[in-house]
């Protein structure tokens, strides 16, 4: 029995510590089954200091009273969650002898994903012309002689064919697509005019590969036909789109004769470095970096596509998303972008 002349606050904070120490040790049912009939029995140590009370005066009772009874359900609140515990503990015990595996073991987390750096660019450019009033634009892949070549000005026995290298297919005729030109004719074709669009998309060209080369890369492609549209309406678009997609309301761009088969005149289009200026080593310390050719929808694609050239005319251009890419986050090697490192392709 507890003795009676000890003060009943010590015996309260004693049964408190060493409640706590016992249910800390418990590790079966059958030691928590021991600690219960010790603390919680009919003989136990709360019922002996419930009995304690008896002795009390009755203000000693008003005092300690509330005290026994907020350790009653404190006690047993933590004996029926150390109860609980247990339970769950012995059960992951069980499940763990009758099978092969642990499961509990852990269980790495799930890579996040992210958008691959090439569709960041793509969607970069699409976004950039759909705020000029551009529709996006698409075409397949698999062509046919006549959008690749003949619709585009180049006919049976231009030079150009020889210097594309093109992938051919057992089928004649058929083949896969050697630049995105061939959207701008589908759209005209189908659409009319006026039409401004701008569409991205893989060619393939039987390229050997290496840092700046591949046989299979991307392009975007846009064009724009109204009435009398002129070249000065191209340089502005062309700048506009540069500051956008570099971010830098400074950029300026420069222009050189270029040829391309399906416009006249053909441009091609420097930008100024993005990054400096004076020279470094992304514009080869020139302050300068080729970007893309353009130039004004020659008459006869006009035609070819239903299109009267009296009545219209417009100006298309064109460049690779991969270049664009290169410059922009400063990658040194095409083979990258097309790769499976994820440690690099994570860094977009």
């Amino acid at each position: 029995m507890i003795n009676k002349d000890k003060n009943i606050n010590q015996k309260i904070k004693d049964f408190n510590i060493e409640l706590e120490q016992q249910l800390a040790s418990v590790s079966s049912n059958e030691q928590l089954e021991k600690l219960r009939i010790t603390f919680f029995g009919r003989s136990g140590k709360l019922t002996e200091l419930m009995d304690a009370m008896k002795e009390l005066s009755l203000e000693d009772k008003k005092i300690f009273g509330p005290a026994l009874n907020q350790l009653k359900k404190e006690s047993e609140q933590n004996y029926n969650n150390k109860k609980n515990n247990l339970e769950q503990e012995l059960r992951k015990l069980e499940v763990l002898k009758k099978q092969q595996f642990d499961v509990t073991a852990y269980k790495p987390g799930q890579l996040e994903g992210s958008q691959h750096v090439l569709t960041k660019v793509i969607e970069q450019i699409q976004d950039i012309f759909i705020s000029m009033g551009y529709k996006i634009a698409d075409g397949p892949e698999l062509e046919t002689e006549f959008y690749n070549f003949e619709a585009l000005n180049i006919p049976k026995d231009h030079p150009a064919r020889d210097s594309q290298d093109t992938f051919w297919f057992d089928v004649p005729g058929l083949l896969l697509r050697t630049q995105t030109s061939t959207i701008q004719v589908h759209q005209m074709k189908t659409y009319g005019a006026p039409i401004a669009a701008i569409s991205t998309g893989r060619v393939y060209r039987q390229e050997a590969t290496d840092a700046s080369h591949d046989f299979a890369f991307s392009q975007y492609e846009g064009f724009f036909v109204d009435k009398n549209i002129s070249m000065g309406n191209l340089l502005a678009t062309m700048k506009t789109f540069l500051q956008e997609f570099f971010e830098k309301k400074d950029i300026e761009i420069r222009v050189r004769p270029g040829f391309f088969p399906f416009v006249e005149p053909g441009i091609e289009i420097d930008a100024s470095c993005p990054f400096c200026k004076n020279g470094c080593s992304v514009c080869k310390k020139t302050r300068w970096i080729e970007l893309l050719g353009a130039g004004l929808v020659h008459p006869n694609v006009l035609k070819c596509c239903n299109i009267d050239p009296e009545k219209h005319n417009g100006f298309a251009f064109g460049g690779g998303i991969e270049r664009l890419a290169m410059i922009k986050y400063g990658i040194n090697d095409i083979r990258f972008l097309h790769g499976a490192n994820i440690d690099f392709l994570k860094q977009f």
